[in-house]
């Protein structure tokens, strides 16, 4: 089908491009930008006053699928990325079974063709199982279609099978995700180290936590010359060292979830289990750090943290419940508030949440140029909604706005030319 979108400001961050004008869809790909006096669309979409961005990507959204259909499914939760403008998605390995091998990427994937919506670059486990013994194939990961390696949280033995998972990874040139946490100073808590864990009687998790792993896995990712991701960031001291890291001429990128930018550990005030997340929620002044962080560049990409749970792993007391949030169709709304908050521009935004996560990952999007795929987001900044079990797709209502009168929502979702979601239609 033959499409003209027209009257929307159009943010291209690969080009710069910003303004208004129209964009021509044929054949599944960009066919011009402005006007085009030869071009004759099957049909026109009037978007004035609304955003058009490349399709976003997201890195370790986990859709649930494999496993158990009580927290969410593969259409589940392709239905929520897509009404989040979301386009790919590069899903977490630990699903039951654990994405381990290339026989369970290759039915993940299979599954992905019969839905025949959603883009999905799978990551893969790092070592069999997610139990930091022994190695997955790596190999076999790649060629059957994994973009990246991530062992997650789950810890690794030794520090000799770590170095073996890098130096191995190195050699078949695929990026690893690392999420640093050191286990045994991890171990019993459920909230941010300070006052307020101190005050609820919660076990905290401290900022060496993180940085204790993220300085080892910095050493090591230097010897091995691993290509190496650092997710969901937490504390300001880890992006320093990131940022140094990087100054040494190691090849790093790094992300911040959205809650990490929004929220602080104040918000554990009440015992609201839907603030029980891993990481935990920092101080405001990791907050802000994160935040400089991301205006100034330092870091890449802005993920969803997207973990849907059903609604009783929610209803235990806050430290036996489990920790996730779902997000990705709200992500939009959280995200264009920190333009209103003057953390970044637009332009910025734009490509923390589209071509800076797929450069990550080595996947195609984030740009709006004839002949570029359209995979295409648009989005309406004054629409006021509602997130309700109504409203919302996903199978996991865990989510603080719940309920909550938010700014902000997707209301067309392209991928290659074909309309996948449309609000209202």
């Amino acid at each position: 089908m033959r499409l003209t979108l027209s009257g929307a400001r159009v943010i291209d961050p690969r080009s710069g491009q910003d303004g208004v004008l129209d964009v021509h869809i044929a054949g599944g790909k960009i066919a011009g930008l402005g006007e085009l006096s030869n071009f004759q669309a099957d049909r026109c979409f009037d978007l004035t006053g609304k955003l058009l961005l490349p399709g976003l990507v997201d890195i370790g959204a986990h859709l649930r699928d494999p496993g158990p259909r009580y927290k969410g499914s593969l259409v589940s939760e392709s239905a929520a990325a897509l009404r989040g403008g979301y386009t790919c998605i590069a899903p977490r390995p630990d699903t039951s079974p654990v994405l381990d091998s290339a026989a369970h990427i290759q039915t993940l994937l299979d599954r992905v063709e019969e839905l025949g919506t959603l883009h999905v670059a799978p990551i893969g486990a790092l070592t069999q199982g997610l139990e930091g013994q022994l190695l997955a194939n790596m190999a076999g990961l790649k060629k059957a279609g994994c973009v990246a390696l991530t062992n997650l949280r789950r810890p690794v033995a030794d520090t000799r099978i770590l170095k073996r998972c890098l130096e191995y990874a190195a050699s078949f040139d695929i990026p690893v995700i690392l999420h640093p946490q050191d286990a045994a100073l991890a171990v019993g808590g459920c909230a941010h180290e300070g006052t307020q864990a101190t005050r609820l009687g919660l076990g905290g998790i401290s900022e060496t936590a993180e940085t204790a792993a993220l300085a080892q896995w910095l050493l090591l990712i230097e010897r091995s010359g691993v290509r190496a991701h650092l997710a969901h960031l937490s504390c300001g001291r880890s992006l320093a060292m990131v940022e140094e890291a990087k100054a040494r001429g190691i090849a790093l990128t790094c992300d911040v979830t959205l809650a990490q930018l929004h929220w602080t550990d104040e918000a554990i005030d009440g015992f609201d289990a839907n603030f029980h997340l891993e990481p935990p929620l920092r101080s405001v002044e990791d907050r802000q750090a994160l935040r400089d962080g991301l205006k100034r560049g330092a870091i890449e990409a802005i993920a969803s943290g997207h973990l849907p749970h059903e609604q009783a792993a929610k209803m235990a007391p806050f430290a036996a419940s489990e920790p996730g949030m779902s997000t990705l169709e709200t992500a939009w709304a959280m995200a264009q508030a920190l333009v209103k908050q003057d953390v970044v521009d637009w332009r910025t935004l734009a490509a923390r949440l589209s071509s800076g996560p797929a450069d990550i990952l080595g996947v195609s999007g984030g740009g709006l140029a004839v002949g570029d795929s359209a995979d295409i987001a648009v989005f309406d900044p004054t629409q006021e909604w509602e997130p309700s079990s109504q409203s919302l797709h996903s199978s996991g209502l865990n989510t603080p706005l719940l309920n909550r009168r938010i700014r902000g929502r997707c209301v067309l979702t392209l991928i290659e030319g074909k309309i996948c979601y449309q609000l209202d239609a």
